[in-house]
């Protein structure tokens, strides 16, 4: 199994992109004013604020404990409102052997969306994937937001974020893309077989297994819970190797208006990368962030893999 991998989300917010990207790339200390739940200090322990080079300390709460982080700040593109920040000492090096965030803001209306991607290697393979830090970036982003938002007096209600976003996960395989696509665009029901702890049944509804327009009835366990989903097949793409489930029942239309899995495999070596997406409206700005159902399509693909390994 890689230990290598990639994770990003879109958050999007009513603050324009330079105003944002000028926090993050230029005032990173302004953050603990912004979000002093998460973050309670940034100081400088080299170089400038707003300087490429420049070597960050950070203080930072994160699931529920104190943490520390050095970080340099790697990159700062101005044109593209891009900021990359490389983890060299702290509490995230214990699990991983080298951690990255990027963080770009793009306009959009008269907000913009803020795109996070975490690009890391565990040091072992019992090592989860960071589902809970990419959580935490969301949380952050969006009290910078509403905190730039008070700033310029604007009117703000916890209704006002955006109830629209996209998370992406990849997942290195030694399964070939083909492979793995088979399972998913073909045999979507052998996934009861390679992960029967997440998956429990996935019988057809509709149509004929590995066919456009097909209706599946899944029954899973998410968050410790027995949970059901009707979804349809909206599209097999056997030249990209992605399949795409849009879901039309079940529990997670409890809290959200609408939400589609991409999945792709794409050749890597001898093996493949796996990348998953998920989009999404949730029906209220209560509603968290799918990241435990990320995780949960990252432990599934894993069982996949290693079903496919065996036989």
């Amino acid at each position: 199994m890689a230990l290598s991998g990639k994770m990003e989300v879109d958050v999007e917010i009513k603050t324009s992109a330079d105003k944002f990207h000028d926090v993050m790339g230029g005032r990173p200390h302004h953050m603990t004013i912004a979000s002093p739940q998460n973050i309670q200090t940034c100081d400088l322990h080299e170089g400038e604020f707003g300087k490429k080079g420049s070597v960050l300390y950070w203080n930072y709460v994160h699931d529920g404990k104190a943490k520390v982080a050095k970080e340099v700040v790697e990159d700062i593109d101005d044109v593209n409102m891009s900021t990359t920040f490389k983890v060299i000492e702290g509490d995230l090096l214990k699990e991983y052997k080298s951690f990255k965030f990027v963080v770009q803001a793009t306009p959009k209306g008269k907000g913009s969306i803020v795109h996070w991607t975490l690009v890391y290697e565990k040091l072992n393979a019992n090592i989860p994937e960071p589902t809970s830090m990419l959580e935490f970036a969301v949380d952050v982003t969006k009290d910078i937001d509403a905190h730039l938002a008070q700033h310029q007096h604007q009117k703000w209600t916890p209704e006002s974020p955006s109830l629209s976003g996209k998370m992406e996960v990849d997942v290195e395989i030694k399964t070939s893309a083909d492979k793995f696509h088979d399972v998913m665009g073909g045999r979507p029901h052998h996934t009861a077989i390679a992960s029967p702890q997440n998956i429990q049944t996935c019988d057809l509804h509709e149509g004929e297994f590995g066919k456009k327009g097909s209706v599946l009835r899944w029954n899973y366990v998410h968050d410790g819970k027995v949970k059901v989903a009707k979804e349809l097949v909206e599209d097999i793409d056997h030249v990209n190797m992605s399949t795409t489930f849009k879901v039309i029942e079940g529990d997670i239309l409890k809290e959200y208006k609408s939400f589609k899995f991409v999945v792709q495999a794409t050749p890597k070596g001898d093996g493949s990368t796996v990348r998953w997406i998920l989009e999404y409206e949730k029906l209220n700005a209560n509603i968290p962030e799918p990241t435990s159902l990320l995780e949960f399509l990252v432990n599934v693909t894993k069982d996949i893999d290693a079903h496919l390994a065996q036989t």
